[in-house]
């Protein structure tokens, strides 16, 4: 088979971590984490360009791409702390869903077998259904629950008379038996759509959905526990799924459907680095960056933190669990300890 190699972008890695090659299984053996880039974006609904996204993310950093990055917060080097590879680009054609969805779903598949945790870097939010399978086909079917932060719910049925598309992702891993209905919690849903009849399914799920009225109304760190607690209920992991279009379009505005009245970029960023330090975290992906409606690399930037909160909560909750200690939010940077 003809491989095409890096189709839309430079062949380079996230923020110049090592490489490794999913055809050759000791290249990323003992990997902590391995980067899949999902190119895909025939899924959309309304703007394309979210094929872009990948590249957008690995790029976006003022420092140097020398796979290192401190984080002040959390005390930590993630890219040393952990040993992080970046796998590249699955080859994907927007001509061919379900194949493109087939190869994404098969190299999730090997780096969860592999023991390191997925991160997909998007594409449109069609690919949670290979990313999230993939995760579950190592995890077991229903043994994974969801934390999906979006403007919308992706819930649909068929939509322009398919089975597959940005909008539908989350039923199709419902029907699956991949993520439990009762175990599928959504963050920042806001705006008009979807219907009756979609939210009456969601209902018949058991689904959880905190729409940004009850964010407001609440705050979003009450809904956060909450959430929690369903999430690890009789559940061994959770899987992120990051739509970035949860932010409001002012934090977020290179994405395919943008909705008013959304997270702000620090909120996403607190919420992604709880999560990921406060759970047993075993996928993550972040999608809907499309550069081509981005202005000043403002949605590129936010994906590429979303990815670096990630993964520094991750080693600190991983050094903490070692060392017996806890991250403290409210610790000043300079106390001379």
């Amino acid at each position: 088979m003809t491989r095409y190699g890096p189709m839309f972008g430079p062949d380079i890695t996230f923020l110049g971590v090592g490489r490794c090659d999913l055809e050759d299984a000791e290249t990323y053996a003992g990997a902590d984490v391995v980067i899949v880039g999902a190119p895909f974006d025939g899924g959309t609904s309304h703007r394309p360009g979210a094929r872009f996204g990948p590249s957008a993310i690995r790029q976006a950093c003022y420092l140097p791409h020398d796979g290192s990055r401190p984080s002040l917060a959390l005390r930590v080097d993630a890219l040393q702390d952990l040993r992080v590879l970046d796998a590249g680009d699955v080859e994907t054609y927007a001509g061919d869903i379900e194949g493109s969805l087939r190869a994404i779903e098969e190299a999730v598949t090997r780096v969860s077998a592999s023991g390191a945790i997925p991160v997909v870097l998007g594409g449109d939010h069609t690919v949670a259904l290979p990313d999230a399978t993939g995760v579950a086909r190592h995890h077991g079917f229903g043994r994974i629950s969801m934390l999906h932060f979006d403007a919308h719910a992706d819930t649909g049925d068929v939509e322009f008379g398919h089975l597959h598309g940005h909008g539908q992702p989350m039923r199709r891993l419902i029907e699956s038996g991949a993520i439990r209905g009762d175990r599928f919690l959504q963050i920042g849903l806001r705006g008009y759509w979807p219907g009756p009849d979609i939210l009456d399914w969601m209902a018949g799920q058991k689904m959880r959905s905190y729409e940004m009225s009850e964010i407001v109304a609440r705050g979003l760190d009450t809904c956060l526990t909450e959430a929690y607690g369903i999430a690890l209920d009789d559940c061994d992991g959770v899987y992120l799924s990051v739509d970035v279009d949860v932010c409001d379009p002012g934090h977020a505005p290179g994405t395919g459907t943008p909705e008013p009245g959304g997270l702000s970029a620090r909120q996403l960023l607190d919420a992604v680095r709880r999560t990921c330090y406060e759970l047993p975290v075993v996928g993550v992906e972040i999608v809907e960056v499309a550069p081509p409606y981005d202005h000043a690399e403002i949605t590129a930037y936010l994906g590429n933190r979303v990815v670096l909160e990630a993964l520094s909560a991750i080693a600190r909750r991983r050094r903490d669990a070692a060392d017996g200690t806890r991250w403290d939010p409210a610790r000043p940077l300079l106390d001379g300890r």
